[in-house]
C-alpha cells in the first residue's frame, strides 16, 4: 500500500490529464472551479460500485473495476443526450488492496476517460475496514433545451435499443462460475461484462438531431429500465420478444429462453433504450455513431406493458436488479 494519502495524491497528480474547456481549477486545492459553456446545461450523475455488490476483486480485474465504475456515470450522461466533461471520483480503499490494484484501478478509469475527453478534477481517498468501495461522479454538458428525459414518450412512438442485450449478464454468470471460456461468445460475454461500451456519440446524436422522444440507460435490465421509462412518460409498452437482440443460443451453453432472460433481466449492458415518433424515424440513419438500432417494440395507452412471444401476449414483470429487492448482503448475480 501506500505508506500515506500523501503519496497517493502526489501519484495521482503525476499522472492527471491536461485541463478541459472550462476547467478553471481541477486537483490541488479544496473542489474545483468549473466555467459552464454558454448556451449549455450541466449533467450531473453519481455511482456507487460496492466490493462483492458489483464486483469481485478476487475474481475480476482491477483494471475492469477502474473502467466499469467509469463507464456506468458515462451511461447516465448519454442517456439524458449529454456530453462527459468532468469527473470526481472517491474511493474507500480495502486494507487487504495492494498498492498494485490501485494503480491497475487507475489506468483502467483513465484508459476510459481519455477515449471520452473526460477530465478527473477531484474526489477523495480513504481506508475502508471491509471491501473496496467506489463513488463516481460524472459532469457533463448538453445544448440548452435538447437533454432527452425520461418522461417523454407518447403512444405509438417506436421503441428501439442500441446494441445488444444480455450479453454482459451472461459474462458476469460465467465469472462468477468460475468457467474457462471455450467459445468466441463466452468470451465475447466475459469481455462485454468486464470493458462495457456506453453509448456516449450516439446519445448526444439522438439529442442534437431531436429524434428521440425520451431515453434511458439499460443497467438494471431491459424490462426493468423500460418499466421506468414508461412510468416516467404515463404510457404502456408491447415488446417482441423475437426483435430483442439477445446473445445468440449456442447449442448447450446457451439455451434460447435463457438468452431472453439475461436479456430482459440481466443488466449492467450500458446500452441506449429509447422512443422515436413514427414521424421522426426517418432521421435515425443505419448505424448512427457506428451502433446498430433494433426496433423491439411499441409505446401504448394505458399502463400495460406485455411481450409478445411465440404469438402469445403475457404480461412483462419489471424484473431487473433491484438492492432493495434483494436480501442482505446477497451479491448480484449477474
Amino acid at each position: 500500500m501506500f505508506r500515506s494519502e500523501k503519496q497517493m495524491v502526489e501519484w495521482l497528480n503525476r499522472r492527471r490529464a491536461p485541463a478541459g474547456r472550462g476547467l478553471l481549477l481541477g486537483i490541488g486545492d479544496d473542489a474545483a472551479l468549473l466555467r459552464p459553456p454558454a448556451g449549455a446545461e450541466w449533467v450531473l450523475t453519481t455511482d456507487l460500485m460496492v466490493e462483492d455488490v458489483h464486483f469481485l476483486a478476487r475474481l475480476e480485474p482491477a483494471r475492469s473495476v477502474g473502467h466499469r465504475a467509469l463507464a456506468r456515470g458515462l451511461s447516465d450522461v448519454a442517456a439524458m443526450g449529454g456530453r462527459p466533461r468532468f469527473a470526481l471520483v472517491s474511493l474507500a480503499l480495502s486494507g487487504k488492496a495492494p498498492s498494485k490494484w490501485f494503480r491497475e484501478f487507475h489506468r483502467g478509469l483513465q484508459s476510459l476517460a481519455r477515449r471520452y475527453d473526460v477530465t478527473l478534477i477531484g474526489g477523495d481517498t480513504a481506508l475502508s475496514p471491509r471491501g473496496t468501495v467506489v463513488d463516481t461522479v460524472l459532469v457533463g454538458e448538453v445544448r440548452s433545451g435538447f437533454a432527452v428525459r425520461r418522461s417523454g414518450a407518447n403512444p405509438g412512438d417506436r421503441i428501439f435499443v442500441s446494441g445488444g442485450v444480455g450479453l454482459s449478464a451472461w459474462g458476469g454468470k460465467l465469472i462468477r462460475a468460475k468457467l474457462r471460456p471455450v467459445h468466441r461468445l463466452q468470451r465475447a460475454a466475459i469481455r462485454s461484462h468486464l470493458y462495457p461500451t456506453p453509448r456516449c456519440t450516439l446519445g448526444e446524436r439522438l439529442a442534437l438531431n431531436r429524434s428521440a422522444s425520451a431515453m434511458i440507460d439499460v443497467s438494471d435490465g431491459l424490462a426493468l429500465d423500460l418499466h421506468r421509462l414508461c412510468e416516467a412518460s404515463g404510457v404502456g409498452a408491447r415488446l417482441g420478444a423475437d426483435s430483442i437482440p439477445h446473445p445468440a443460443p449456442t447449442g448447450n451453453l446457451l439455451q434460447r429462453h435463457e438468452a431472453l432472460r439475461l436479456a430482459l433481466e440481466g443488466g449492467e449492458d450500458y446500452e441506449l433504450l429509447f422512443t422515436v415518433s413514427p414521424k421522426k424515424i426517418r432521421r435515425l440513419s443505419a448505424k448512427p455513431a457506428g451502433v446498430a438500432l433494433t426496433e423491439i417494440g411499441e409505446i401504448t395507452r394505458g399502463r400495460k406493458i406485455e411481450i409478445v412471444q411465440d404469438g402469445k401476449t403475457r404480461s412483462l414483470a419489471s424484473g431487473g436488479y433491484d438492492h432493495f429487492r434483494r436480501k442482505k448482503h446477497e451479491p448480484r448475480l449477474f
